[in-house]
């Protein structure tokens, strides 16, 4: 799974070897805090790239801007950590900084970078296609002085979420390199459930997106076949198993049990503020008053499946095992790179 090139120039550089040690950070949160060296250098990207985007979705009135932001900050924000913030501390160049990387932060890295670059243009995709507003967000425009308060109640708490659900591809990269006390053999067997989990995950989000691309493109009716099948919200289920996918494979490298709070911050705002909450209530909204057809599928569809975690039953679903088998392949393609950097 790593996609980095090590450049010849960098063979007279002291961390040119493929198989250098990391380079460790000055200042560690073992010095200064974990809110010092984490949590708050990431409050103040996304905070500054939250500003930009809130005057820019002011500008053209259209709040979904805000979603472009949400895959393509995290990425963003890995890489100034990962990459960026060596370079500049340890004044070498990018090729060296990426080759520091031991495996396993590799592997991190190319996964938030993968998730990250598809969902963004998933969404941007979407976005310039459909060329006005999501309609989720028409109702709240209405509110009397909406964009005046836009930044403080809208964007500037997710740029809080994120800075949160960004710990598990943060603190790693800033932590020292100790482990949990265990061998090689688990280590690999940790990563390797890890990438299963990525793989899984992944796998889920992008068939539920493009299946319901081509679903809308022949009907107008919901979509509730393929992985829509196992559960109301295949994305959104799909993309927690990826966010709890980045906090297991730190388990296979430094360790900070902080990192859990990531996935955990990620899944709660899905299921409860942002993704299938809001986006139901939008649905019940508009259909009931649009389209009541789309509303009793909708009702139909709420008795029979849940919202976000399949049932037992769903899980011999020949699309649960498509899924599955994605993530096994996701495993064997990882350990068929990690064989090819070892040798």
């Amino acid at each position: 799974m790593s996609f980095f090139i090590p450049p010849s120039a960098l063979e007279n550089q002291a961390s040119s070897s493929l198989h250098s040690p990391p380079l460790k950070n000055k200042i560690t949160p073992t010095d200064v805090g974990i809110l010092k060296s984490t949590l708050l250098p990431s409050f103040g990207l996304y905070s500054s790239l939250s500003l930009a985007t809130y005057i820019a979705a002011e500008a053209t009135n259209r709040v979904e801007l805000k979603d472009w932001l949400w895959p393509s900050a995290q990425v963003l924000n890995a890489w100034w950590t990962a990459v960026g913030q060596p370079m500049c501390t340890h004044d070498i160049s990018f090729g060296t900084a990426c080759e520091a990387l031991p495996w396993t932060k590799r592997v991190l890295l190319s996964c938030v970078t993968i998730w990250g670059t598809r969902l963004f243009a998933r969404i941007a995709c979407r976005s310039l296609s459909r060329g006005t507003d999501d309609a989720r967000y028409d109702a709240v425009k209405k509110e009397p002085g909406f964009w005046r308060g836009a930044f403080l109640k809208i964007f500037l708490p997710e740029a809080v979420v994120l800075s949160v659900i960004s710990l598990p591809f943060t603190v790693p990269f800033t932590t020292g390199d100790a482990t949990l006390p265990v061998g090689d053999d688990v280590i690999n067997v940790v990563r390797a459930l890890a990438v299963g989990l990525f793989g899984a995950g992944f796998a889920m989000e992008a068939m539920a997106d493009t299946q319901l691309g081509l679903h809308r493109q022949e009907r107008t009716d919901l979509c509730r076949h393929g992985v829509w099948g196992l559960v109301r919200h295949p994305n959104y289920l799909g993309d927690t198993l990826v966010h709890f996918s980045f906090a297991l494979l730190n388990m296979a490298g430094p360790f900070n049990p902080v990192v859990i709070l990531g996935p955990v911050a990620n899944y709660l705002f899905l299921r409860f503020v942002s993704g299938d909450k809001e986006t139901e209530a939008s649905q019940e909204e508009r259909y009931k008053s649009q389209d009541p057809h789309k509303y009793e599928q909708l009702q139909q569809w709420k008795r029979e499946k849940n919202s976000f975690w399949p049932d037992l039953s769903d899980l011999v679903n020949p699309w649960a095992l498509a899924v599955a088998g994605c993530g096994f392949i996701a495993v064997v393609f990882e350990e068929g790179f990690r064989g090819a950097y070892d040798m």
